[in-house]
């Protein structure tokens, strides 16, 4: 895999990770919810889910949802319930600014393990990560090479820019929660709860077809 192909990867890499979606989503939320540190599970969460999207491709499941009608809709229904469930939750926030940050400073009754697990599991429900990639990288393989080499290094530099990626949007959302007033930092919770429940429904409606 010549170095070409691998900034061409990357540079696309980065617009597909940039654009919102529901892990930069929730690690804006962590990020002004927690600050950046307790923020870090949860960017590790998604930084892991690279790596089983990537090697579920590799070993065909992304070509078994495309084939199969059963598995991709089990698939995105539950990514779906998880993300409408997520979305509810942070549009039923109603503390002001100050109770926010008291939250955050208490964040000890949210868990690492819970950070982590709630970006890992959102980013494994969701049935268009793994026809992404079923599509993506592909462009970007040698079929004349060892595959498994290249799947890995292209895994790699993926996870590198979404954990980049991930801590701007954690380090967006800290800064933001701190030049808020009064219910502000309630309303970004609304903001990206609204925006997680329209991620839920469009979900609801995609069409394996439309792959």
């Amino acid at each position: 895999m010549t170095s070409i192909t691998l900034i061409a990867f990357a540079a696309v890499a980065f617009i597909g990770i940039a654009t919102p979606g529901p892990t930069v989503l929730l690690a804006l939320t962590n990020g002004s919810r927690y600050g950046i540190r307790r923020a870090l599970p949860g960017m590790v969460g998604a930084v892991l889910s690279d790596f089983v999207l990537i090697g579920a491709v590799a070993l065909g499941l992304g070509a078994l949802l495309a084939a199969s009608e059963f598995w991709f809709t089990v698939v995105k229904w539950l990514g779906a319930a998880y993300l409408a469930f997520l979305g509810i939750q942070m549009l039923r926030s109603t503390g002001t600014l100050g109770r926010a940050l008291d939250d955050a400073q208490a964040a000890g009754r949210t868990t690492a393990r819970a950070i982590f697990s709630k970006s890992l599991l959102v980013a494994v429900t969701n049935p268009k990560g793994y026809l992404f990639f079923s599509a993506f990288l592909p462009q970007f393989i040698d079929p004349s090479a060892p595959q498994t080499q290249q799947y890995a290094l292209l895994a790699l530099v993926f996870a590198a820019i979404d954990f980049i990626v991930m801590f701007g949007y954690a380090a967006l959302g800290s800064q933001a929660v701190r030049l808020l007033k009064t219910s502000g930092a309630a309303w970004l919770d609304r903001i990206c709860g609204g925006a997680l429940l329209a991620l839920a429904g469009s979900l609801a409606f995609y069409r394996r077809a439309a792959s």
